[in-house]
């Protein structure tokens, strides 16, 4: 059973609590599950009851036990236990979990693994100010957004300096224009229209919500880093920290986590290489190795943090989980190629697909930052 398809039964044991009349309360539209905090146990929880508690008028205890009753009938199921004030921990049967989740991230398609399709949900404005670090913020966002669905636009209220745009990119982002300016043209040209303000372009209205985006400044300027690091450096601390700009960002090392994140992509690209030559490809199944835990949780995560950077407008959060994935995958990599006169099996053909998955979340989350992925470092 995938995360997805987890959610998916959970929020069936709720519509079922709510149609037997054990519940009433509004069916959530979906429910996040994720790896359980401190005190928590399983593969995955959710706190869906603590969410349901009030609106029901019931003990998040209560509504974690009906919920309770009905996961553990569920297929895939093997044990759910209650947590804290009402955390919902949820084990998977020994048949579903690494594999699922695995065939999940590979197989998604035109829907990458943790987005979701395009909807027609509330519209969204984000506005920021004519600097470097907004401007990037701005463009990231847009594409965090739009991974969940979201219909959002991102304005700054001057137009930015076109070298912002020609190294760290971020074609996205608009300006807001000024009304007054003059609007040029040549004679007997048709005259150009003139641009709406932001409130009157298509599909706001005027309860659209606008969010405004103000991190911290760029105390320096990051174009010498180029694209790649310049945004790095401006999206990974919170947008409430002071970035750092300097030529750390540049150095091929351990101690650099941009380094680490393309590094570990590189090499999950490159064993793929490595195993076509020696006549095998992915697989999905168990890989036969311990120290693989962090990395599966990681993976599963992946979702969450996409839905989470979104809703707080948040990208340094999908920069932290990318490293996070990096470094989980490292004891992975050097156990994929069979060495000296072993033949592939079909642990090697699962390790392989696990290393896959890894590279196919950091491509995915580079791309979010509008960071390049490169398949050789």
């Amino acid at each position: 059973m995938t995360p997805v398809e987890l959610s998916r039964t959970v929020l069936r044991a709720v519509r079922r609590a709510v149609d037997d009349g054990e519940l009433r309360v509004a069916v959530p539209e979906r429910v996040v599950v994720a790896p359980p905090g401190p005190g928590g146990c399983g593969e995955y929880a959710t706190n869906v009851a603590l969410r349901l508690a009030r609106p029901a008028g019931r003990t998040p205890q209560h509504v974690a036990e009906v919920l309770r009753a009905r996961l553990l009938r569920a297929d895939g199921i093997g044990d759910v236990v209650i947590t804290g004030p009402g955390f919902i921990n949820i084990s998977l049967r020994e048949s579903a979990g690494p594999s699922a989740l695995v065939e999940e991230i590979l197989g998604a398609g035109d829907t990458p693994y943790g987005h979701l399709p395009e909807g027609d949900g509330e519209r969204v404005l984000l506005h920021g100010a004519a600097e470097v670090r907004a401007f990037v913020h701005l463009d990231a966002l847009v594409r965090i957004l739009r991974s969940q669905g979201r219909p959002v636009r991102a304005v700054c209220d001057a137009a930015p300096r076109p070298e912002w745009i020609a190294v760290l990119g971020g074609g996205a982002v608009e300006h807001q224009p000024v009304e007054h300016q003059p609007v040029e043209h040549r004679p007997g040209e048709r005259r150009p229209a003139r641009p709406q303000p932001l409130d009157h372009q298509p599909g706001a209205t005027p309860d659209t919500p606008r969010v405004h985006v103000r991190p911290v400044p760029a105390p320096a300027d990051p174009l010498p880093l180029g694209r790649d690091a310049g945004r790095w450096a401006l999206l990974r601390p919170a947008a409430y920290d002071r970035p750092r700009i300097g030529p750390e960002h540049l150095e091929q090392r351990e101690g650099n986590p941009l380094f680490r994140v393309r590094y570990a992509h590189a090499r999950t690209r490159a064993l793929a290489r490595n195993a076509a030559d020696l006549g095998f490809r992915a697989e999905p199944g168990p890989v036969g190795m311990d120290g693989t835990r962090p990395l599966l949780a990681a993976l599963a995560d992946h979702p969450r943090v996409l839905a989470a950077a979104a809703r707080h407008r948040a990208p340094d959060r999908l920069a932290r989980h990318l490293v996070t994935v990096a470094d989980a995958v490292q004891p992975l990599l050097t156990a994929v190629l069979p060495l000296g006169a072993e033949k592939p099996s079909a642990v090697h053909r699962a390790r392989l697909a696990l290393a896959e998955a890894a590279g196919t979340v950091l491509a995915d989350g580079l791309s979010l930052l509008g960071i390049d992925a490169p398949d050789h470092l």
